[in-house]
């Protein structure tokens, strides 16, 4: 080895440590999918026998199928830009927002939150002009099954307690989410 900075076996050792990381991701993937389908028709069956485990006030999401490596993940944060927020409490605000939709995409749609994770968590703040405009893009991103999470202030600060001051979309296929808030300008 002497003064030589990698030799051959230590290469190709490697070079099997990350095709092996890379058939693995793709077998865990197709597996995954695998599951996914068999417990979508167990939970059809049991809706048909009359029991549900879905509460009526939450709306559908859905926990679609992705394409692996090449697709883009993304979850995007919706801030009232009407409420004239400091940038300490927005970045606050956006947190919070942050922090539930991942807790929501825990038990919702964990293959999704598994894809985004394995992209990077991309996070992008967009402005909206007011509460009609916030509640327009959820009830949007909602029709379209995307995990959503409303965030309320509690009015210790800056602003009116129970203000709508962020929704969080996501996480999900950049282009499912860009359908809904392709539109909007960053913060």
């Amino acid at each position: 080895m002497g003064d030589k900075l990698l030799d051959s076996t230590q290469i190709i050792n490697g070079l099997a440590v990350m095709l092996s990381f890379f058939v693995g991701y793709r077998y865990a993937l197709k597996r995954g999918d695998a599951k996914d389908s068999s417990a979508d028709e167990g939970a059809a069956a049991s809706s048909l026998a009359g029991s549900s485990l879905s509460s009526a006030s939450e709306a559908p999401v859905s926990d679609k199928g992705y394409g692996g490596f090449n697709e883009n993940f993304k979850m995007v944060l919706v801030v009232r830009n009407d409420l004239k927020m400091g940038k300490g409490k927005i970045a606050a605000q956006c947190g919070h927002g942050a922090v539930g939709a991942y807790q929501r995409a825990v038990a919702r749609t964990p293959r999704l939150l598994r894809a985004w994770e394995n992209c990077g968590c991309a996070k992008i703040a967009v402005r909206v002009e007011s509460e009609a405009e916030l509640m327009a893009i959820k009830k949007a991103a909602e029709r379209q099954q995307l995990n959503t999470c409303l965030i309320r202030d509690a009015g210790r600060t800056q602003i009116e307690a129970n203000s709508k001051t962020v929704l969080a979309v996501g996480p999900a296929a950049a282009v499912d989410i860009d359908r809904v808030t392709g539109h909007l300008k960053l913060l």
